[in-house]
């Protein structure tokens, strides 16, 4: 098969990962093209990284049409990332391969470890009242719009600085950090909590691929397909949202990103 169609239909199946997870889709991305155009993690992130801002981008604009994105909260999480998204990039040129792969390999296993543990508390514990202390980032209802205090922008500002590393690191957009942050220091509802994600991903993305071209790093052949392709995996997968459980598709999703992990620390003994 052509390896641009590859690449096209590699690009798709991220698309309709991040539209039904919000998250999942950027940390499986560079993995599949390690394993499919057998690219070093380092050549892989940026391609990675412009297919998560394709994607993002479309999610993004259905989420400010509904008026649920949180463009505050969105944007200083952005600012953060973008700082921080150059130093991520310039260390992954200069960490070797097998030490990227390693990272990105246990940073898969805790992603998908950490959504199976989530999973099954709240399988568990139906029925049970929150007692946790109130977040630190609260929606007005009068107004719909989170009351700003010190402690909020800090939680904010951190989510978004690692989401930015990371993203420049390996490439993955940052929103299975941003997603949970937002869940544990907001109390928005997960539609605005996946529309804000996906806004600030866009823009921290967008960042880390201006760098990334600039420098030469991206290998345009074969990241225009697998972009195009996640743009459209996209809106493939928010048809298919209203027809799959969200349970099985975040534990389908847990279990494949465990299989990938494992394949990783495996190609480096083979």
């Amino acid at each position: 098969m052509d390896i641009h169609i590859i690449s096209l239909l590699l690009g798709a199946f991220v698309g309709i990962l991040l539209s039904l997870t919000g998250a999942g889709g950027g940390v499986v991305s560079v993995p599949l093209l390690v394993f499919t155009l057998h690219l070093s993690i380092a050549k892989a992130s940026p391609i990675g990284l412009l297919a998560v801002m394709m994607a993002a981008f479309v999610g993004a604009i259905f989420g400010l049409r509904a008026g649920v994105v949180r463009y505050k909260a969105a944007g200083l999480m952005a600012l953060c990332g973008i700082i921080f998204s150059p130093l991520g990039l310039w260390m992954a040129q200069k960490l070797p391969n097998a030490w990227l792969t390693v990272l990105f390999a246990c940073l898969l296993a805790f992603v998908a470890i950490r959504m199976l543990l989530q999973l099954n508390r709240e399988l568990d514990e139906l029925g049970w009242v929150d007692e946790r202390p109130k977040p630190p980032c609260q929606l007005d209802q009068m107004i719909g719009k989170l009351r700003w205090t010190a402690p909020c922008a800090r939680s904010i500002m951190m989510a978004g600085s690692i989401s930015g590393f990371l993203s420049g690191l390996i490439g993955v957009g940052g929103g299975f950090v941003i997603v949970p942050a937002l869940r544990e220091f907001t109390d928005l509802d997960i539609k605005s909590i996946v529309a804000t994600s996906l806004a600030s991903i866009t823009l921290v993305s967008a960042g880390g691929v201006l760098v990334a071209s600039s420098t030469g790093l991206i290998d345009w052949g074969n990241a225009w397909p697998f972009a195009f392709g996640s743009a459209v995996g996209m809106l493939l997968g928010r048809s298919l949202a209203n027809k799959m459980s969200p349970t099985f598709v975040h534990k389908s999703f847990a279990i494949f990103a465990l299989l990938v992990a494992f394949g990783l620390i495996l190609k480096l003994f083979i």
